[in-house]
C-alpha cells in the first residue's frame, strides 16, 4: 500500500500530504524518489516537521500560514487529495482554476471536541488556486 493510499485510510497521523500540481514544479524529475505520481501533478507524503519544511522549500508558502488563511473560505478538495473545486470559479469562469497546491493533514478522533472530530479520524485539506484563492476543506476518514 502506497503511503497516499495509508494516509487517506488515516493510518498515518503523524504525516502531512501535499499535492504539487505539474505546472507548479519545475524539476519534477527530483520528486521521483520521494512522490507518487498522479494525473496532474505529484503527492508526497512525508513526516509532519519534514513534510512541513518540505512543503514551504516547494512553494514558498508556509504550510500553517496557508491553514490560517484558507479555514475562511469553504471550498471542495478531492477526496484523494490531488486537487480541488476553485469557490471563485462559479463567479469568475473565465479564470485559470487549477488547483496548484493542496497541503493536508490528520487529526485523530477526539469524543470530547464533539461534532465531525467525535466521528473518527479528521483529514484536513488547504488548497490554492491558479487564481490566488485559498480555500479548505475537512471531513471524517472513510472506514
Amino acid at each position: 500500500m502506497s503511503k497516499h493510499t495509508e494516509f487517506l485510510a488515516g493510518e498515518r497521523p503523524d504525516d502531512v500530504l501535499f499535492f504539487l500540481h505539474e505546472d507548479a514544479v519545475s524539476n519534477p524529475g527530483a520528486l521521483a524518489e520521494y512522490a507518487d505520481a498522479v494525473d496532474d501533478g505529484h503527492v508526497l507524503v512525508l513526516p509532519g516537521d519534514d513534510g512541513r519544511s518540505a512543503f514551504q522549500s516547494a512553494t514558498g508558502i508556509d504550510p500553517m500560514g496557508l491553514a490560517q488563511e484558507a479555514m475562511g473560505t469553504d471550498g471542495t478538495v478531492r477526496d484523494d487529495l490531488t486537487g480541488a473545486v476553485c469557490p471563485v470559479e462559479e463567479e469568475e469562469p473565465e479564470e485559470n482554476h487549477t488547483t496548484r497546491f493542496v497541503f493536508a493533514f490528520a487529526e485523530a478522533q477526539n469524543e470530547e471536541v464533539g461534532g465531525l472530530y467525535a466521528d473518527g479520524d479528521v483529514i484536513h485539506a488547504y488548497a490554492v488556486c491558479a487564481c490566488g484563492e485559498r480555500y479548505s476543506d475537512k471531513w471524517v476518514v472513510d472506514e
